[in-house]
C-alpha cells in the first residue's frame, strides 16, 4: 500500500471518548503490523483536573485519569509510542514550588517515549531544565535549537529511532523562536536555527539514510496563523520526507487531523491535542508487511469527562 493511498484511510478524529472510526476488517491479519501512537502537548503543570466550578474546562484534564487511559490503551494495543510537543512546565503552583519535578516523574511513571521542549520549558532556566529532565529517561528532540554551547548539548538530541514490531520509526523535535518569549538570561546561547531547512534536512536523512518506515516531527511551531510566521502547516508545504506532525504551542484543538500537501504532493497528518490534558490524541497506524506506506485512523480523547 502506497503512502499515498493511506491517507485515503484517514478517519476524522473526535472531541468525544471512544468515538473512532475502525479499521477495514481486511487489515487484521498477519500480514499487518499494527501501530499506536498516543500524544499530549502544552500540559502546563496541570497535575489535577480543573475544579468542578461550572467552568468551560469544568473536571477535565488531570494526570490521575490520563495514565489511567494510557494504561488502558496499552493492555489493549501491543506496539505503542507515547510522546509530547512540548511546554511540560508552567502554569500551576505544582511548577512554582517543584520546578517541574513532578512534571517529569510523572510522565517517566506513564512512560512517554520522546517530548520536544517548548518555550515555557525555559521557564527555569537551562540548568533548571537540564535538572528536571533528569527525573525521566525518555528522549528529548530538537533540530532547530543550537545548544552546543550550553548545558542543553547533554540532553537534547537532535533525532531519535524507536523500533517497533520491526518498523523504524523516525522523531524529530522543532521549537518556535525563543526571542520576545523567553528572557535571553534563560535560554542562555541557545540559537535559533530555520526549522524548514532543518526538518528538510533531518527528514531526508531519517528517511533517505535511516531508512525509516514513519517519520514523525514533534512542533511547537504552533499550528497556524494569518501572517508568516512558520506553523505546523506551512511546515508541511515546504518540506519533504515527513508522514506526520504532532504540535504544540497554539493549543488547538483539533477535531480531525489536518492532511497537507508537501514538496512531493504527499500528505502529511497533523494533529494537536488542545492544551492542560484535556485530550489525548491518538494515531493508530497499519503498516502491510513489505511494502512502504500505512492506512491510518485518528481520534483524540477527552479526559475526564
Amino acid at each position: 500500500m502506497k503512502r499515498r493511498d493511506f491517507i485515503k484511510y484517514t478517519s476524522n478524529a473526535s472531541g468525544l471518548l471512544f468515538v473512532n472510526s475502525a479499521f477495514p476488517s481486511w487489515m487484521y491479519n498477519p500480514e499487518f503490523t499494527h501501530l499506536t501512537i498516543l500524544h499530549t502537548n502544552d500540559m502546563h503543570s496541570r497535575i489535577d483536573p480543573f475544579p468542578n466550578d461550572g467552568g468551560r474546562n469544568s473536571g477535565l484534564g488531570g494526570v490521575t485519569k490520563r495514565a489511567a487511559m494510557i494504561k488502558k490503551i496499552r493492555a489493549e494495543e501491543e506496539n505503542i509510542l507515547l510522546l509530547d510537543a512540548g511546554d511540560i512546565f508552567q502554569g500551576t503552583p505544582y511548577f512554582n514550588f517543584f520546578g517541574g519535578e513532578v512534571e517529569i516523574k510523572l510522565m517517566e511513571e506513564m512512560g512517554y517515549d520522546v517530548a520536544t521542549i517548548g518555550n515555557h520549558d525555559f521557564d527555569g532556566g537551562i540548568e533548571n531544565l537540564v535538572k528536571q529532565m533528569k527525573h525521566g529517561s525518555f528522549d528529548i528532540v530538537n533540530s532547530n535549537y543550537n545548544v552546543e554551547d550550553n548545558a542543553l548539548s547533554t540532553l537534547i538530541k537532535k533525532y531519535v529511532i524507536k523500533e517497533k514490531a520491526g518498523l523504524k520509526i523516525g522523531i524529530f523535535g522543532l521549537g518556535i523562536e525563543l526571542e520576545s518569549l523567553v528572557p535571553e538570561s534563560l535560554y542562555e546561547t541557545t540559537i535559533y536555527l530555520d526549522p524548514i531547512k532543518q526538518a528538510n534536512k533531518t527528514a531526508a536523512h531519517l528517511k533517505k539514510e535511516e531508512n525509516c518506515d514513519l517519520v514523525i516531527c514533534l512542533s511547537h511551531l504552533g499550528y497556524k496563523y494569518k501572517g508568516g510566521k512558520i506553523s505546523d502547516v506551512s511546515l508541511a508545504k515546504q518540506t519533504r520526507n515527513i508522514d506526520i506532525i504532532l504540535g504544540g504551542h497554539t493549543h488547538t484543538f483539533l477535531q480531525k487531523p489536518d492532511l497537507i500537501s508537501d514538496l512531493d504532493d504527499q500528505q502529511v497528518v497533523i494533529n494537536q491535542a488542545g492544551w492542560a490534558g484535556i485530550m489525548l490524541g491518538r494515531l493508530d497506524l497499519v503498516f502491510e508487511k513489505n511494502k512502504p506506506g500505512a492506512c491510518t485512523t485518528c481520534k483524540n480523547l477527552l479526559i475526564g469527562e
